[in-house]
């Protein structure tokens, strides 16, 4: 995989800061786990309230988990001003998340100034060994940011 280019050389903090001030991720309680240009990893504790029968994971919550991560991964090849929103995505449930963490890996997969195709892995890890749950592809669409007018 080709390292990717970030035009915001703040873009380690600012797709952090931007996501988790959403009152969605807020809920849910995930944190990053690492920020790369084109890349990123979201760590979710285990929480009572985000899970179904015996403990595991609710399927809705995985796959938030990977927009969540496939849409940060994007945002990370922003310019400044720049903000992207979810238009479509697919998930697959491949096996069932439990265990005290969930991590969802995103990354870019075609940048472009309208839309980006990102994609996202979403593991079930319990000591070191972690299990693929679910798979995503998700497509967003670049917004630039556009000031109100002073009256």
């Amino acid at each position: 995989m080709t390292t990717q280019q970030a035009p915001n050389p703040d873009f380690a903090v600012v797709v952090p800061a931007a996501v988790l001030s959403m009152p969605a991720a807020a809920h849910l309680g995930f944190h990053f786990g690492s920020v790369e240009a084109g890349a990123v990893e979201i760590v979710q504790p285990y929480r009572t309230e985000l899970t179904q029968h015996d403990g595991y994971f609710q399927g809705g919550v995985l796959g938030s988990l990977a927009d969540f991560a496939a849409g940060s991964a994007a945002g990370t090849l922003l310019p400044v001003g720049w903000v992207n929103m979810t238009i479509d995505y697919t998930v697959k449930i491949l096996a069932p998340a439990k265990g005290p963490t969930v991590i969802a890996r995103g990354r870019v997969i075609k940048p472009g100034a309208l839309l980006t195709i990102a994609a996202a892995e979403v593991f079930s890890v319990a000591d070191s060994d972690e299990t693929l749950c679910a798979t995503a592809l998700v497509t967003m669409r670049n917004v630039r940011l556009v000031k109100p007018e002073v009256v």
